[in-house]
This record gives C-alpha cells, structure tokens and sequence, in this order.
C-alpha cells in the first residue's frame, strides 16, 4: 500500500495555538533558538504521522509538550546546548533526542525498544483545510471478525466540524485516546502523537454507506475493517467475547484472588494481609507503559481518597518489562504524576500475566479490573477502561463503577453466599 501522507487540520493548529497563549511571542525569536512552536511529522509504520510540539524555557533549562488538539503531553525535564535539545517524557520512559538548525528539528523519540524519526520546522505553514467533505459524525460499529482478544466489535465514535474530525476507537481493552485529522484525498486521516508515542487510523467513507477502517498492525502492516452505523436500538445480550464485564472470568468463583507481592520498598503485600481483609477490594492488573492503565489511575485515586476511610482498599499489580524491574523508574514517575497513594506492587513481567494468574480465564487486556467482597471472594471483574476521549463511556463507567463500590461497602456480609455485583457495560 502506498505512504499515506498525514496533515492537521487548520482548526486543530488553531487550538494548538489557542492553549498556548505565550506562543506567538516566543516564536519571533531567531530561528535557531529551541523555544516556539515545532509542527512536523513522524515516520511511523511507513507513514508520516503529523508532530506538534511546543518549547518553552523555564528556569531549569526548556520544557516540551507535545501537542494534540487542546491535549498537552508535558515532558519532565530537557535540556538545550549547542543546537542539541533533549527531553525526557518519564511516565512512559520515552525521550526526544534531536538537533536544531536554520529552523528544523531533526532527531527521534525513543523508548521501550523502539526508535521513531521526527523532523519538524518552526513555525510550519500547514496546508488550507479541504470543503465540502462527507459527514461521518456519530458511533460506528466496527465488525473486527474475531480479534486478538477474541472480540467482535470495536465502536468508532466521530466528532465532526466541517472537514476536521476527532475520533477514538474503542475495544475490549480500552481506547485509542482521541485522534485528530481532516477530510483530505478521499479519506480521513486522523492521528495523535502523545509521550506515548504516535498512532493513527484512516477513515475511507464507502459508497455504500459504511466506512473502512484502517489502523496499524505489527511489522508496519496495515489492517483493514468496515464500520457501519451503529443501530440507535441498543443490543439486549452481547457476545461475551464483547462485553467488558463478560470476559475474564475465574475458573472456581469460589476461589479468592491471591496475589502475594512486593511494594517499592520490596515490602511483600498479600490478600491475606490484616490491613485487606473483610474490606471491599480493588485489585487492578496494569503496567505503567499502558495508556489505558494511565488512565483508569487517577479514577482509582479519586475511589480511595473518597472511600478509604469507609473501608476501601485499592491495589495495584503493576507489571514491567525486565529493564524496569530492578529500578522501576517509570513506575515511580507515573505514581508521581498521578499522586497516587493506594498500593502498587510489582508482580513481574507483562509476559507472565497468564502463568502469574493460571485460576483466571482470558486474562489478557491492560488494565482488567477485580472487584472483591468483603468475604474475599471477586463479585465482577472489568475489563479494559474506557478513558476520558470516550466521554459519555467514561462517565457512564465511573458512575457505575462508583455505585458498584458502594454496594460493596455497604455489603456486611463475610458469607460465601453473599450476592454478587457487576459492573454495567461500557457499551
């Protein structure tokens, strides 16, 4: 398949400089001073992802954020030399290494095994936004036909401002974040680049109504599916496979979640610990390179300071990658970030999840979410989280999640035979 060439919108450059009120002064600086605003691209999967980034000077050297929409990825510290500017994004161990000369940024964002090229130009003219485009705003159903999770469906939920569009994917284990991009050569192209990394997906309205969707695959590929409007008649039952809180199960119910694991401070923490039992328990499975668990945290961290004192516990497994394990790094800046102050333990590597948990069935998404009784036993489990670009899934959520911890709370039973409670789907 043929590059396809990615732009932002006007509109989108538009909020970038409207969340940046200080912009227009810094960027009368000489063209080779690092400060103003970067617009550039990414090659990613053989494609040119569109690149914003803002740097301003501090006291400390610069700062950085990357740019997407009125969405700001702030680095944690950088510094700028002779031409060489460097910043580092610690909360997924990621950092731009690049040189800038007669205007132009030229160097690469890096992390987790990966290295991904960028250039940029101060203060880039980007192209007119296209008219007339077709309207596409609204939920798609997107048939996936037995994914990598086993699911069916994903949903594809558009918002539409003449030809500019931001949309987010949604899946079993969660979302995209949202994408931003325009109607341009029969398609819309939309896409982010966060201190995650970059991602896209390319929307193609079809003759018959449907719309292809394509998004990227392992080794540079590309994968197609088609999307059609979802039906306003909600569906009554899902396919397990679908539904988020259908599809990790336990294999005995009557079983307990055991974990038994270390904290920062290599204090080992159990379910059977004094301080965990007969309270209702959050158990979140997660890994801090995971955007999803990123944002499923600080929710989490609202639930604890608003019902600890009643009883609430939250823990976190946190699964690394062996580079991390022996000086979680990331994990520490995530937790800062986040002022996370419920327990996270480090259960190991992402690879070793099923081996770590055999008892659990289809355990396989980042985050999935246990909820435990005051009895000890798991009441529900959710898979995935539906982050803030999902808006109304969002909420929808954590309201549900909400009720669902304090019918826990109010459960005084410590019976086996105490009711179980689920959390709604996000669907």
């Amino acid at each position: 398949m043929a590059s396809i060439k990615v732009y932002v919108s006007i509109a989108v450059f538009g909020a970038l400089l409207a969340a940046s009120p200080a912009l227009i002064a810094q960027t009368t600086l000489n063209s080779d001073a690092p400060a103003g605003l970067w617009s550039g691209v990414a090659k990613y999967n053989e494609r040119d992802v569109p690149f914003h980034l803002e740097i301003t000077k501090s006291a400390d050297g610069i700062q950085g954020a990357l740019l997407n929409g009125k969405e700001r990825s702030v680095s944690s510290s950088g510094s700028y030399a002779d031409g060489h500017v460097t910043l580092h994004f610690d909360y997924y161990a990621n950092t731009l290494d690049a040189t800038i000369a007669d205007g132009a940024l030229t160097g690469t964002f890096s992390g987790r095994g990966r290295t991904i090229p960028v250039t940029a130009q101060l203060n880039a003219k980007l192209p007119a936004a296209v008219t007339n485009p077709p309207r596409i705003a609204g939920v798609w159903d997107v048939a996936v036909d037995n994914g990598s999770k086993g699911e069916h469906t994903w949903k594809l939920r558009v918002r539409q401002n003449g030809p500019n569009v931001d949309a987010v994917i949604e899946r079993i284990d969660g979302d995209t974040g949202n994408l931003y991009g325009a109607w341009r050569d029969g398609a819309f192209v939309v896409s982010h680049f966060t201190a995650a990394g970059p991602s896209f997906a390319v929307l193609r309205p079809q003759l018959d109504g449907t719309l292809q969707l394509e998004t990227p695959a392992h080794g540079g590929a590309t994968q197609a599916y088609t999307a059609h409007r979802a039906s306003p008649v909600k569906t009554v039952a899902l396919e397990g496979a679908d539904d988020p809180k259908r599809h990790t199960s336990l294999k005995n119910p009557d079983e307990p979640l055991a974990f038994r694991f270390p904290d920062l401070n290599r204090k080992l923490v159990s379910n059977t610990d004094s301080d965990l039992a007969h309270k209702a328990l959050i158990v979140s499975i997660g890994g801090s390179w995971c955007p999803n668990c990123q944002d499923e945290a600080p929710f989490l961290e609202q639930l604890y300071r608003k019902y600890h004192s009643r009883g609430l516990e939250i823990v976190e497994l946190s699964f690394e990658e062996s580079s991390q394990l022996q000086n979680p790094t990331r994990l520490k800046a995530v937790i800062q970030r986040y002022g996370i102050t419920y327990p996270v333990l480090v259960a190991g590597t992402p690879d070793r999840l099923s081996e770590t948990f055999p008892h659990v069935k289809n355990l396989d998404c980042w985050p999935t979410t246990f909820f435990v009784g005051r009895d000890g036993l798991v009441k529900s489990i959710h898979t995935g989280y539906a982050g803030p670009a999902t808006t109304a899934d969002n909420h929808q959520l954590e309201n549900e999640t909400t009720a669902l911890v304090e019918r826990l709370l109010a459960d005084k039973s410590s019976s086996k035979d105490s009711k179980a409670v689920q959390v709604a789907r996000i669907h």
